[in-house]
Order: structure tokens, then sequence, then C-alpha cells
């Protein structure tokens, strides 16, 4: 098996070189990430500058780019055969809910999905790198899993609790929660007295019903969510019919 793994943290981060050494074993793995953290990217390409490639000591390549163009240029210049599946992580904090639409960790996979290849995203869902050890050893068990009921590609954004690995619940599919809006920016001001401001931190939940990823991680479980990627809302496709007529 054939392996792509990239991130959103930085190709130094703690979250991928733990993903790699727990997926080594099993696959042949290639690591493409950012030069640095790119938390919050979403799916942007950069499309202004060219993108450089490097690569480390440890043989992983870093791009001076968005987590999107990492697994862009790996899938369409590096690698010369695509890979059997694609995982980014992991990453340093939960990606649920509204988190997913922000996230360069989700992205990273969602890169990889647009190009027909499976994709996984994994996160942890409190920041400190807590339990990482056992957050890859439940990595590198749903890969093993390969998942044959679904239908190929697939997109799965996976929560792990930083739990020891024996104190994990299990595994349950979810669905994404609800924040509330974001709390406002943060006004400041720079050296020279001009007005910056900081993007403020995200809202509180709003939805931890159950069946939702914030309930499901709340409960000690690892929550596997299938994303897609239409956005067509198809509730409101016949009122806007009848408004275009």
């Amino acid at each position: 098996m054939k392996i792509l793994i990239s991130n959103d943290d930085g190709y130094l981060a703690p979250g991928i070189l733990a993903l790699a050494s727990a997926l080594r074993p099993y696959a042949e793995i290639t690591v493409v990430a950012p030069d640095s953290n790119r938390s919050g990217a979403s799916n942007a390409l950069t499309l202004d500058r060219p993108l450089s490639v490097s690569r480390a000591e440890n043989g992983f390549y870093f791009v001076n780019g968005t987590p999107s163009d990492c697994v862009h240029i790996a899938l369409t210049a590096l690698m010369k055969e695509p890979p059997d599946l694609v995982v980014s992580g992991i990453n340093q904090g939960q990606n649920m809910g509204d988190d997913t639409l922000y996230s360069g960790t989700v992205a990273a996979a969602t890169e990889a999905y647009l190009f027909g290849i499976p994709a996984i995203a994994f996160s942890q869902v409190d920041k400190g790198w807590g339990k990482l050890a056992d957050a890859a050893k439940v990595a590198a068990d749903m890969v093993l899993r390969g998942f044959p009921s679904l239908a190929r590609p697939f997109l799965l954004n996976v929560n792990i609790p930083n739990l020891d690995y024996d104190e994990i619940q299990g595994m349950r599919a979810t669905r994404l929660g609800k924040r509330h809006a974001s709390e406002p920016v943060i006004q400041a001001h720079d050296p020279s007295g001009r007005v910056i401001y900081w993007i403020g931190p995200v809202g509180a939940v709003k939805d931890t019903s159950e069946g939702t990823d914030f309930d499901a991680t709340s409960k000690g479980f690892v929550a596997v969510t299938p994303l897609q990627i239409d956005l067509t809302n198809p509730q409101q496709m016949h009122a806007l019919s009848v408004d275009l007529v």
C-alpha cells in the first residue's frame, strides 16, 4: 500500500512525525507538507507566485504553500503513481462542526478526494499533543480497516480524544455538529500605532446532540464523519425555480 501524508501544522510538527512513524510499518509512505504552520488555510491554492519544494534530512518534502498546494504538487509532480490513500494530520486540536470549512488538515484530504483518491483527516480533540502516540495508534488502526463498504473515493474526518489508547471507548460514525458564531476580532496597534486586528477565538459549541462529532468525542469515542463536496441546497431548488420563472 502507498500512502501520501500531509498536514497543516508543518512538516516539523509532532503530529505528522507520529503519524508517519505509525504508518511506516504498513505502507510505503511519502510525506509532503507545508514548510510552516498553515492552520486555517482551508482549501486555498497558491496562484499568485511559484512554489518551491525542498527535502528534509528525514526524507519529508516541504512546500512553501498551503496544505492543498502540497497534495496537489505531490499528486501531479512528485509521485510517479497515485497513492492508494492520502492521510492528513495528526492535527493539534479538533476539526469538528463548522471548523471543517476552515481546516487546512481537512483541506489536504479534500484535495486528494477531488483527485479521486480515498482520504482521511486526523485531528486530536485538545491542543498540546497530549497522548499523541495513542492517537497515532488509533490512526493506524483506521487505515488498516480499509473501509471496504465505502464507495471510492471516500473522505473521512476523524477526531480522536486525548486519551490513553485503552481508555478510548471505540469509534462512532457521526455527523458534524454546530458552533455559535466566532468571537469578535481583537483590536490592537502595531509599533507604528496603526490599528491591527487578530481573528478572535472560535465560538462556543451550539449543537452537541446525540450523533454529532462533539457528542461522540465528549464521551470518549473517536468521531468518524464522512464528508462530501456538493454544497448544493436541494431543499431550495424548487423555491428558487419558482422565483426565476
